[in-house]
């Protein structure tokens, strides 16, 4: 390459700014996409929230899981079929992979019984603290050093959920624990998909992940009364809702194919507004004043903390 000052810098200075632009143009036209796709992912992910919360007030929380699964892990036999192996339990790695998708079915069990008692705001915005879990871990977990400034935003955070499930509030006790216990899982589920990174392919990941879930959601099953089977027509809805979880979690994989994780993260609280608008418009439990400001909380210490550490 010529130096600054040689002739052949001089003699070709109109040609940079194309060979700029021709580079450019596919990672800003990639960027796009990837940030498309993410958006679809929240609104698939908000749209079955909200699926799910209208179908339990016929169905129980085991019947949900269980299409939901039934849907994604047809999903994830297609994906282990283009991968080539389907030997999941030979994989390297099995006790992070069991944990990680242990903690995931712990989620979708607490997640899916709070959600049948639980206005869909309140219940969003609870969950929406692992974030703020992920980093308070992080430490202990990955030795990865937390500031002093991110420290405030956990707290902050935290003060935000405290007005939401502030005693004397109207949040069912036992709906709060298993939502925050769906956040502390959920935030353990983040930190060991970080470990895994690059050391097990997605789709045996995924696969694994829906086998778990598959048979964890539905141990309460075993404990509860016998339920009446759904209709031919009910129960293919309930599947087709299972798709669109599952299409939910494509979407996804395919926006961080396209676009960094630092560039996404932030715009995840859009789905926390969704389940206000959801839970305001189509449930007609609109948060009260002081639930919308922990929700605020949560969201803008959550963004804070997405950042990249070097606009902090």
């Amino acid at each position: 390459m010529a130096d600054a000052g040689t002739p052949a810098a001089t003699a070709t200075p109109p040609r940079a700014p194309t060979a700029v632009s021709a580079s450019a143009a596919p990672v800003a036209t990639q960027q796009r996409q990837g940030m498309l796709l993410f958006l679809a992912a929240l609104l698939a992910f908000a749209c079955y929230d909200a699926f799910a919360k209208q179908m339990l007030t016929h169905y129980p929380a085991t019947l949900m899981n269980l299409t939901r699964y039934v849907a994604v892990g047809s999903m994830a036999a297609v994906l282990l079929w283009r991968h080539g192996d389907w030997r999941i339990w030979r994989q390297p790695h099995q006790k992070l992979l069991f944990l990680r998708s242990l903690m995931l079915a712990i989620v979708a069990t607490s997640f899916m019984t709070a959600l049948a008692s639980m206005p869909l705001a309140e219940a969003t915005a609870i969950y929406f603290t692992a974030p703020l879990i992920m980093v308070a871990l992080s430490p202990w977990v990955l030795g990865e050093q937390v500031g002093r400034v991110q420290w405030v935003a956990v707290l902050v955070g935290f003060a935000g959920m405290l007005l939401i499930v502030r005693p004397g509030g109207a949040l069912p006790l036992t709906g709060t624990l298993l939502m925050a216990l769906a956040a502390v899982c959920y935030a353990l589920f983040q930190v060991l998909t970080r470990r895994l990174s690059g050391l097990v392919p997605a789709p045996v990941q995924y696969a694994y992940m829906a086998a778990m879930c598959l048979v964890v959601t539905n141990l309460p099953a075993l404990f509860s009364a016998p339920v009446a089977w759904p209709g031919g027509v009910e129960l293919a809805v309930l599947v087709a809702g299972g798709f669109v979880s599952g299409a939910a979690q494509l979407l996804l994989l395919a926006a961080f194919r396209r676009v960094s994780a630092s560039v996404l993260a932030p715009m995840n609280y859009l789905q926390l507004l969704l389940a206000v608008l959801i839970s305001t418009f189509w449930f007609q439990r609109p948060p009260d004043a002081l639930a919308l400001g922990g929700m605020a909380l949560i969201g803008a210490a959550g963004v804070y903390l997405a950042l990249p550490r070097r606009l902090k």
